[in-house]
């Protein structure tokens, strides 16, 4: 239980790197961030296609995989529109306020898609304790761009630095949480773990497909493909 609870706690925190790298660093380098957020996609899909998935069949059935997928990939696409049309429906007028509304919507929008990673972080190692931390691994990689892409509007907002730090560190908490939550719902039902890690495996497919994948495209195409390739090449040889 406490080497579980860490790997969350430390995966989470990531979020506050993130953020502290805005502040400490200034603005990255767009080319550097899309090697960084190709990194990350590259981490994350190894993990899906060479662990998660494997695992959950191995401990369910073939259509509890299936579910569980569609169920983590049709949760994340339900936030994802509903940030879009947040961000849609914002005044353009004020610049300061925009960003600040900009940065609460990214929070809110981390936090709920960090809730289910810390679900599959408890189903990881329910299954094995290095699927667990090949887990938290990934997700606190993933956490790091997602911090900087939290801070950055809040700071163009002009929110003081103890004030940015401070809600990295809220949405940070939201890991642990859903890994304490994973592990009660798995001690009472074990079947629970194959579709929590192909849920999983469902929601990290997403962000990577939908966020980090088009966000570091935008600044070079080859850094994406490079960070891709060395961050599936990562997995493979910790494996």
């Amino acid at each position: 239980m406490p080497q579980v609870l860490l790997s969350s706690l430390l995966a989470g925190l990531a979020t506050v790197l993130g953020g502290a790298i805005v502040l400490f660093l200034g603005r990255p380098n767009v080319r550097a961030l899309a090697f960084w957020l190709g990194t990350a996609s590259g981490v994350m899909l190894a993990v899906v296609a060479l662990d998660l998935l494997p695992a959950a069949l191995e401990h369910g059935t073939r259509s509890s995989t299936i579910m569980g997928f569609a169920i983590g990939m049709a949760l994340l696409a339900s936030i994802s529109n509903w940030m879009a049309r947040r961000r849609r429906r914002r005044s353009s007028f004020d610049k300061r306020h925009s960003f600040i509304r900009m940065g609460i919507l990214v929070a809110l929008g981390i936090a709920l898609h960090d809730f289910p990673e810390g679900l599959a972080i408890g189903a990881g190692f329910a299954a094995t304790d290095e699927l667990g931390t090949l887990l938290a691994i990934a997700i606190g990689l993933h956490n790091i761009p997602e911090g900087i892409g939290l801070s950055l509007p809040l700071l163009y907002g002009g929110w003081k630095p103890v004030q940015i730090l401070g809600v990295c560190l809220l949405v940070a908490l939201v890991t642990p949480i859903g890994t304490l939550l994973s592990l009660a719902l798995l001690q009472l039902s074990p079947q629970a773990i194959a579709v929590s890690l192909a849920f999983a495996a469902g929601a990290m497919v997403f962000v990577v497909a939908d966020e980090l994948i088009p966000a570091s495209h935008d600044s070079s195409r080859l850094l994406t493909a490079l960070g891709i390739t060395i961050g599936f090449a990562i997995i493979l040889t910790v494996l």
